[in-house]
């Protein structure tokens, strides 16, 4: 429940964290927050108001992630909370953290490089194996899993692998 003595940096800390405490459908060791999915939340009295950016437009994930917001939040107290969907600017995978992409790595997936890559440069893309580190990798199919990876194979362990790819 909200209360009167809590400051308004408090309440939102606590929003934040109920709606960062979420996570993705489709990869559950990662959270909103460690996606970069959560972008804002704002509170307005005891009204709050919580933005999201999806993936990609489409994203399937996105109602479920929607009303799992909702939950959260009306169980730390906030009544009635408001999720708006934002696609603009696009989600990129820069967005995304830095213990999120270790967590993506332990996994098993291989997180996704960063916009300064060699790839970005050059159109060329190497993607270190998750299994044994290896970057001697092959790209099997542009579909993975989910619409936002990619099908890969590890040379050396010959272990195929999901690649979150960039956006």
């Amino acid at each position: 429940m909200v209360t009167v003595s809590e400051s308004g940096a408090d309440l939102r800390r606590r929003a934040w964290d109920a709606a960062a405490s979420v996570v993705d459908p489709e990869i559950p060791v990662l959270t909103i927050a460690d996606l970069g999915v959560l972008r804002d939340v704002v509170l307005d009295g005891d009204h709050v108001e919580v933005a999201i950016t999806p993936t990609y437009s489409g994203c399937p994930a996105m109602n479920m992630i929607a009303l799992e917001i909702e939950v959260a939040l009306e169980r730390a107290g906030f009544h009635r909370p408001k999720v708006r969907t934002v696609l603009s600017p696009a989600w990129t995978t820069d967005w995304m953290s830095e213990e999120g992409r270790r967590k993506l790595r332990a996994y098993g997936i291989a997180p996704p490089q960063a916009s300064n890559s060699r790839r970005a440069l050059f159109g060329e893309q190497s993607v270190a194996c998750p299994q044994c580190g290896s970057d001697r990798t092959e790209l099997l199919s542009e579909f993975g899993s989910t619409s936002c990876k990619a099908l890969w194979r590890c040379k050396a362990c010959r272990e195929p692998f999901d690649y979150f790819k960039c956006h």
